[in-house]
């Protein structure tokens, strides 16, 4: 690091768990962010800011007057952008020294298995089961450790899904892709504002820890939040033998 680096960063040197060694992890990682709106919209600040060295941004979206209620990311300028390319410009501002790669695109299974194994570190931000599966089954494949959350309405939830070790649940441990669940929106269920910002802000502090190795991450456990009371609750999850794509990758399976 330069002596610039050393400046900006000095808040997290300063931190005995974090220190040069680690900062210098951020500023070697590659974080690969899908979505860009609620939750990615945190999740892509603070991991730019904290110098995560590359962010892959993808979007296919373009920004809309609704989303500005929480999409903290975008501007009233930038109303009819592409929310990738505003996102990068937003994260050029606040970090110009990191590199940000927008995409304006939805990605199919063969496009995210690519993006995937480019990556130190996953973030779905997506807002539909389908592409959350698809998401899963690349960061298995690849062995990428996957970040994800969601929220709706004044509820939210993040878990960690960790396929290095071998033993950690997968997402289709937990939502198994062959059963039907509930698709909601906030473009038809609505969603309360900083909710979007509280889970986001704790996917990007778990991307952190985990591109650092630091702490203990949520891994095998949901944390969930009920903003109308603010109350956390957290269950343990636990890797399904009979998953459809985890099965057979436990430690020593291969």
């Amino acid at each position: 690091m330069d002596d610039q680096q050393l400046l900006r960063y000095s808040r997290h040197i300063l931190l005995d768990e974090i220190g040069i060694e680690g900062q210098e992890k951020l500023l070697a990682a590659h974080a690969l962010v899908i979505g860009a709106g609620g939750l990615g919209s945190p999740v892509a600040l603070y991991l730019a800011s904290a110098g995560i060295g590359k962010i892959t941004l993808i979007d296919d979206d373009t920004v809309d007057l609704t989303n500005l209620q929480r999409q903290i990311l975008h501007t009233t300028a930038r109303v009819g952008q592409p929310k990738a390319a505003s996102g990068k410009q937003t994260l050029a501002e606040i970090n110009p020294e990191i590199t940000v790669v927008a995409l304006q695109e939805r990605a199919d299974e063969d496009r995210l298995q690519a993006l995937v194994g480019e990556a130190s570190v996953v973030l779905d931000c997506t807002d539909n089961f389908r592409t959350r599966h698809a998401i899963n089954r690349a960061c298995v494949n690849a062995r990428v450790p996957l970040v994800s959350g969601a929220a709706i309405r004044m509820d939210g939830q993040v878990a960690v899904f960790d396929p290095r070790g071998g033993d950690s649940a997968c997402y289709a441990c937990l939502f198994p892709p062959d059963q039907v669940f509930e698709e909601v929106q906030c473009a038809t269920m609505g969603v309360f504002a900083p909710l979007v910002g509280i889970i986001g802000t704790v996917q990007a502090a778990e991307a952190l820890k985990l591109v650092m190795g630091i702490g203990e991450s949520l891994a095998n456990r949901l944390l969930m939040l009920d903003a109308r009371s603010m109350e956390w609750s957290s269950i343990r999850t636990a890797k399904s033998h009979d998953c459809a794509v985890c099965a057979g990758t436990a430690r020593g399976m291969d």
